[in-house]
C-alpha cells in the first residue's frame, strides 16, 4: 500500500498533514476479515503547538466533523500524529482528509492571528510606556534648581514665623 505524501494547505508553516502510518494499519485490511471502520494515524506536517492541539482536541472540531456528516469519527493527538478513530481509508480518500486539512489549516491560522494580536499588543504596551517614560524624564528635566536673585527666603505664607 502506497503512502499519500505533500502537505495540506498553502502555508508550509502552517499544520497540515503528510501522509498516512501504513504500519499502523489493521493488518487485516482488504481481506474477508478487514473491519469496516477502524483509526487511521496520520502524521502532522511539524510538531502541533499547544494551542493548536487544545483546538484540536475541542468542541468546535467535534461541531465541524459532525457539520460536514463526519458524526463518528473522533480525532485525538499523539506526539507528531494524528489519531483519526472510527473512520477508513476510503472515507478520508473521499473527503474527510480535505475536511480535516481544512479545519487543521483554519486552527493554525487562528492560533497565528491570536499570536499576532497578542505581539502588536505587547508592541503597543512598549511604546507607550517608552513614551510614557520619555515625557516624565522630560519633566523632570525641566526642574531647575537655580535661584530667583531674591536673597530672602521663600517661605510659606501661614502666618507663623519661621526660624
Amino acid at each position: 500500500m502506497k503512502t499519500q505524501t505533500g502537505t495540506s494547505g498553502a502555508d508550509a508553516a502552517a499544520l497540515g498533514l503528510g501522509s498516512v502510518l501504513v504500519g499502523s494499519l489493521p493488518a487485516a485490511l482488504m481481506t474477508e476479515g478487514a473491519p469496516d471502520r477502524y483509526t487511521v494515524e496520520a502524521v502532522f506536517s511539524r510538531r502541533p503547538e499547544q494551542e493548536e492541539v487544545t483546538a484540536i482536541l475541542g468542541d468546535e472540531t467535534r461541531d465541524y466533523l459532525t457539520k460536514w456528516g463526519y458524526r463518528n469519527v473522533e480525532v485525538t493527538v499523539s506526539d507528531r500524529r494524528l489519531e483519526i478513530a472510527n473512520t477508513n481509508l476510503e472515507e478520508l480518500r473521499d473527503g474527510l482528509a480535505g475536511v480535516l486539512a481544512d479545519r487543521l489549516a483554519d486552527i493554525s491560522a487562528g492560533v497565528r492571528t491570536t499570536r499576532e494580536i497578542a505581539a502588536a499588543r505587547f508592541a503597543d504596551a512598549i511604546a507607550s510606556e517608552h513614551d510614557r517614560a520619555t515625557a516624565v524624564t522630560a519633566l523632570a528635566e525641566s526642574v531647575a534648581f537655580t535661584t530667583t536673585g531674591s536673597t530672602q527666603a521663600h517661605a510659606p505664607d501661614d502666618g507663623r514665623v519661621h526660624a
